[in-house]
């Protein structure tokens, strides 16, 4: 480092201020994140203005870098995609090392194995891989199809045709394409063709591939596969933070074995693999429980997680049961309160907004002492001023009903503690988790023997039907729900039902109620003196009225799929035959969207099928709800049918997209460019050989370092002059090419080597996630070394320009690979 000074007389001694050295609190590594995008680019600004810059030979006070400095400054870019990545990460992750890397991968495949095996096969082909091709029989005129190396086309019909060399007419499928008809035969048709459809409601492409350029097809699959891989190792990090947390296994208490004895009915099989599932993660296991359990309403969910409870409070650690409505909480406290009333040691409380400021005080105080061993409420369980004792268990009803920021709070407990997911229709995001190897799942698709199919009737509005239906109900001694997607609208019904049944007891009962006035509501149709409740979807969840056996929804397009099944499993709880009436006002009013939920529900009649539901309300509503990422865009665009299959491709080869760090001291940069920093320059810093000592420990430990060092230079100093740039630019090169495995980059004549230990498919992952062309096209790898030509011989200072920028671009694809 020395050479870089003009002479030692002219350095010099101040001491190097501190606010260069970075907090050794943020010095963790974090991988760097998604390659720079031109249009990106444009909009980057650094965080605040610096206090001067060097220019011929003089410092004067300079503004804050313009736009043209930034789009020219190679360093500031990198920099800005650093602290982009930085700001993203969920959790701090660290690199693993090989044996650990091996054993977590294992671990990956084994548990996507139980998620394939859950599937029962539907999607399962003969090989053992996913499917989601489609059957080219199934396919209507005008339905668009991907064709997995063509592109997107629109299917037009299956037509007998006679091929060449031969007198037998076959069939064959059309498709058009922007430049013509394509025809291939079924039996190849079958094998590479997926329905497309977009993440949202527009089902339309922009526009059909081309049979005679498929490049931009190409390129299109090839975004997909990196944003797919990309998901993947995001999730493995994240489930890997979650393998490494530690609690000691739950003891077995020969007490459970009394508690299970008050369960009143025979355990349907599936109830009793889920009995065992929860037992082994929670008596056999090290790690914190993350599991499913998707069974339909009535099928016994909650009596799986009543026992995961006892066996937590047996430890003497506290239960959280958290429910999205204070309907469903409020009976989630009465079968707790009942079940544990034989405990008088183990304390059960409910935290709402039907309390006083008092009673939550108190409430607080309990928790927070430990007094309260199972604690049930809404949301607000997850603010900041509920301080748990020792909690032990979460239990989450209905996931997918929470808020955004209530799902993110979540998912902050499930590094520490048990968490249990109870849920009729899992929204598609915890549905794929559970089949991927990312969640353990049990199924309960097994109705109890007393049950019986709801009958479901989709139609149109009319008063006549209303009135039928209920006069129906009343007259065997039942109940009836009728409900609204909104609070406008109660009113008017309650005077129509009134005006019909002048007899009947009727009430509303909705969220925004006063908290007396619904709790009475509720108690009264639970015991049966109201006869007819009108409601919003606060009943959604919750309500398990024995003698309410007709539902009627009306409006039913303004519902989600997953909300009216929920509603639909309001009734039918007895061994009595019900009834769920769902009513739309005008089937030209609905979009396809809506007509396409509809009929999927209609099709699920059976019971048990709320899985299968799921799946369907995902290939509707798109896979934008999995991993909360936006609902268009590269991924979208091959289809969701591609997609998930490509999806699962990533998930069975993520073993072969490792690549191998390399130390940042056996790093050689063979470039002979040695600048002298200009003497102004140094006169300028406080303790220049300090501060250049400073930059090569950062180097080595790691690039968020590294940038953190830069920055807080130039913040203090100014930007650096050339030289100095030059410096920093081989400090970044030597961090970036360790991290990616290149242990050594020099140059003969117009060619470029970069000699690394990385896999062709590793290789292939790099280029693909690259954004130029320029780069990419003119990388080959070859035995261990990746070459480059060049256009020509370029000088050392161009070159170092052109391979920093290149090293970048490969650098940028970390995120896509598993490190260790």
């Amino acid at each position: 480092m020395a050479s870089l000074l003009p002479c030692p007389q002219q350095i010099p001694t101040t001491p190097f201020i501190s606010k260069l050295s970075s907090s050794p609190k943020t010095w963790k590594l974090f991988i760097l994140s998604y390659p720079l995008h031109q249009k990106t680019i444009k909009r980057l600004t650094l965080p605040s203005p610096t206090k001067a810059v060097y220019t011929q030979g003089l410092y004067v006070s300079a503004p804050p870098p313009s736009k043209t400095d930034l789009d020219n400054d190679p360093i500031s870019l990198l920099n800005e995609r650093i602290r982009r990545d930085h700001g993203k990460r969920e959790v701090s992750r660290t690199v693993m090392d090989k044996k650990e890397a091996e054993k977590y991968i294992q671990l990956v495949k084994e548990q996507q194995q139980r998620g394939l095996q859950k599937l029962k096969g539907e999607r399962v082909g003969k090989d053992g891989n996913f499917s989601y091709k489609v059957d080219p029989y199934t396919l209507r005129n005008g339905d668009y199809v991907v064709h997995k190396k063509v592109g997107i086309g629109m299917f037009i019909g299956i037509k007998m045709d006679v091929p060449k060399n031969s007198a037998e007419p076959t069939e064959y499928v059309f498709i058009e394409y922007a430049d013509g008809m394509a025809k291939l035969p079924v039996k190849q048709a079958s094998k590479m063709l997926y329905r497309y459809c977009l993440p949202n409601e527009n089902k339309k492409p922009k526009a059909l591939s081309k049979l005679n350029d498929t490049s931009v097809w190409e390129k299109r699959k090839t975004k997909g596969k990196v944003a797919i891989q990309k998901m993947v190792v995001d999730l493995m990090e994240l489930y890997l933070h979650r393998l490494k947390q530690r609690r000691p296994p739950y003891p077995k208490s020969p007490a459970m074995a009394e508690f299970t004895a008050q369960f009143p009915y025979e355990p349907t099989p599936d109830q009793k693999q889920a009995f065992i599932d929860v037992e082994k993660d929670l008596t056999e296991r090290e790690t914190p429980m993350d599991r499913l359990i998707c069974g339909d309403v009535g099928f016994g969910k909650t009596e799986v997680a009543l026992r995961a409870i006892r066996c937590v409070v047996s430890a003497k650690k506290q239960a959280m049961v958290l429910a999205p409505t204070i309907v469903l909480a409020k009976q989630h406290f009465d079968v707790i309160s009942e079940r544990f009333a034989v405990y008088p040691d183990i304390k059960v409380g409910l935290l709402s907004r039907f309390q006083t400021k008092a009673e939550k005080e108190e409430h607080l105080e309990s928790i927070k002492s430990g007094e309260l061993d199972i604690i049930v409420g809404t949301h607000s369980l997850l603010g900041n001023r509920v301080v748990y004792s020792n909690l032990g268990l979460l239990v989450v009803d209905e996931e997918q009903r929470f808020g955004v920021k209530q799902k993110e709070k979540i998912a902050t407990f499930k590094t520490s503690v048990d968490v249990l997911t109870l849920s009729a229709t899992p929204i598609p995001r915890t549905l794929y988790l559970a089949l991927t190897g990312f969640r353990d799942a049990s199924l309960i698709t097994t109705p109890p023997p007393e049950r019986v199919p709801i009958k479901t009737h989709l139609s149109s509005f009319s008063k006549e039907k209303v009135i039928s239906a209920i006069k129906y109900e009343l007259d065997r001694g039942g109940q009836v729900f009728y409900v609204l997607p909104r609070i406008k609208g109660l009113e008017e019904v309650m005077e129509f039902l009134e005006e019909s049944f002048p007899d009947v007891e009727i009430a509303i009962g909705h969220g925004k109620q006063y908290s007396k006035q619904l709790e009475d509501t509720m108690e009264k149709f639970a015991l049966g003196e109201i006869k007819i409740l009108i409601s919003t979807n606060i009943v959604e969840s919750g309500l398990d009225i024995q003698n309410a056996n007709t539902i009627i929804v009306q409006d039913v397009q303004q519902f989600g799929l997953a909300q009216l099944y929920q509603l639909r499993g309001r009734v039918g709880r007895a061994d009595k035959e019900a009834y769920a009436y769902l009513l739309y006002p005008d089937k030209n009013l609905l979009s396809d969207q809506a007509l396409e939920r509809l009929s999927a529900l209609e099709e699920c009649r059976e019971l048990g099928q709320g899985f299968q539901l799921a799946e369907r309300d995902m290939g509707i509503r798109g896979f934008g709800t999995i991993f909360g990422e936006q609902q268009t865009g590269d991924v979208g665009n091959v289809g969701i049918d591609l997609f998930f299959e490509m999806l699962f491709e990533s998930l069975s080869k993520v073993e072969e997209h490792r690549v191998v760090a390399v130390p940042y001291h056996s790093v050689q940069v063979d470039i002979n460019i040695n600048p002298h920093l200009p003497s102004e320059y140094i006169n300028h810093l406080e303790n220049p050989m300090e501060i250049i000592n400073e930059a090569e420990r950062v180097a080595e430990k790691d690039t968020w370092s590294l940038m953190q060092f830069t920055e807080n230079l130039r913040r203090q100093y100014g930007k650096e002059p050339r030289p100095m740039e030059v410096l920093l630019k081989k400090l970044y090169l030597r961090r970036m090419a360790a991290d990616i495995g290149i242990n050594r980059i020099y140059s003969s004549g117009k060619t470029v080597f970069m000699k690394a230990n990385i896999t062709k498919k590793v290789f292939k992952m790099m280029t693909d996630s690259m954004t130029s062309d320029i780069y990419r096209n003119s990388l080959v790898l070859e035995g261990d070394q990746i070459k480059a030509e060049l256009l020509l011989e370029l000088p050392k200072e161009q070159l170092l320009n052109w391979i920093f920028q290149c090293v970048a671009e490969l650098h940028a694809s970390l995120p896509a690979l598993i490190k260790y």
